[in-house]
C-alpha cells in the first residue's frame, strides 16, 4: 500500500467526515499499523500539497493538513461509489468523448487513469464513452491542456447493441474475475478479526479492505443493470464489503478518535506547562 494512495483513503474514508484535517502527528500514527513509515508520509503529503490535493493548516495540536475544495470534490464522489449512496440509473444515452491524446506516454497513463475514475471507458486511444456524464471531465481535459470534442450518443441497436459496445468498452470477465478473487483474498483476512480484537487490529483490516475496494473506481464504472451480465459477480461483492465495512466501523472509529484526541490532549497539556 503506497503511502499517497493511503492518505486519500485515510481522508476521504475516516477524515472528511470529521472536517478534512488532522496534524501531522495524527496521520504518521495513523498510517502506522498498515506499515507506512514516518518518512513516507511525511513525502506523500509534501507530493499531494504540490498537486492541489492538500493545503497545511495550524492546528490546537500542531502542524497539519486539510483537504481542498479539489479534494473534497473527488472525495465525496468517490465516497459515493464506494458506499453506492445513489443509485444508478440509465437513460439509454451515452457520453462520448473524442479527444487529442497527449504524445507524451505518462500523461496518457495519468489521463487515461482519470477518465477510469470517472467512469470512462476507452473503444480507441481517441475515444472513450460513459453510461453517465463525468461531472468534472470538462475540468479534466481543460486543465490537462488536451482538446476534446463531446457528444451524447444512443445506439441505433437499442439495450442489445448498448451491451455490444459496453463489451468493448470495458473487459467486464476480467472485472469479474477481479471481484471474486476480492472475497476470496478478503474473506481469509478478515476472518481472524472477531468482536474480540482490538480496535487498531480492526481499523487495519477495516483500512485495507475499504483500499482493496476502492480500486475498483478505476475498474468498474458501475453500469446500469440493464448492460450487466446475469449474477454479476460485482452484485455479491458489493454484498460482502458492506457486510463487513459496517461490522468493523464502530471499532475503526474508536481508534481514529483516540489518535486525533491524543494529538489534542498533548497540545493542551503542553499549554498548561507554559
Amino acid at each position: 500500500m503506497q503511502a499517497r494512495s493511503a492518505l486519500f483513503d485515510l481522508y476521504g474514508d475516516h477524515l472528511r467526515p470529521r472536517g478534512g484535517r488532522a496534524p501531522v502527528a495524527a496521520l504518521v500514527k495513523l498510517l502506522a499499523p498498515l506499515g507506512i513509515a514516518p518518512p513516507a508520509v511525511r513525502t506523500a503529503v509534501s507530493r499531494m500539497v504540490r498537486q492541489g490535493w492538500l493545503e497545511p493548516v495550524r492546528l490546537t495540536a500542531g502542524p497539519g493538513y486539510s483537504i481542498t475544495p479539489k479534494a473534497a470534490r473527488r472525495l465525496d464522489e468517490a465516497a459515493a461509489r464506494i458506499y453506492r449512496t445513489g443509485r444508478v440509473t440509465w437513460d439509454g444515452r451515452f457520453d462520448l468523448l473524442v479527444l487529442d491524446a497527449p504524445t507524451a506516454r505518462r500523461d496518457r497513463q495519468r489521463l487515461a487513469g482519470n477518465l477510469r475514475f470517472l467512469g470512462y471507458g476507452t473503444m480507441d486511444e481517441q475515444t472513450w464513452v460513459a453510461t453517465r456524464p463525468g461531472e468534472d471531465v470538462d475540468l479534466l481535459l481543460n486543465e490537462a491542456g488536451v482538446h476534446f470534442e463531446r457528444f451524447t450518443a444512443a445506439h441505433a441497436a437499442g439495450t442489445p447493441g448498448a451491451m455490444g459496445l459496453v463489451r468493448r468498452a470495458w473487459d467486464l470477465a476480467e472485472i469479474g474475475r477481479a471481484y471474486e478473487q476480492f472475497v476470496t483474498e478478503q474473506r481469509a483476512l478478515l476472518t481472524g478479526v472477531t468482536a474480540r480484537s482490538g480496535d487498531e487490529e480492526a481499523y487495519a483490516a477495516r483500512f485495507r479492505l475499504v483500499h482493496a475496494w476502492r480500486t475498483f473506481l478505476f475498474r468498474d464504472p458501475q453500469l446500469p443493470p440493464a448492460l450487466l451480465p446475469e449474477r454479476w459477480p460485482g452484485t455479491t461483492a458489493a454484498g460482502f464489503f458492506d457486510r463487513h465495512a459496517t461490522r468493523l466501523r464502530p471499532a475503526a472509529d474508536r481508534y481514529v478518535e483516540q489518535c486525533l484526541d491524543g494529538g489534542n490532549r498533548l497540545a493542551r497539556q503542553k499549554g498548561r506547562q507554559t
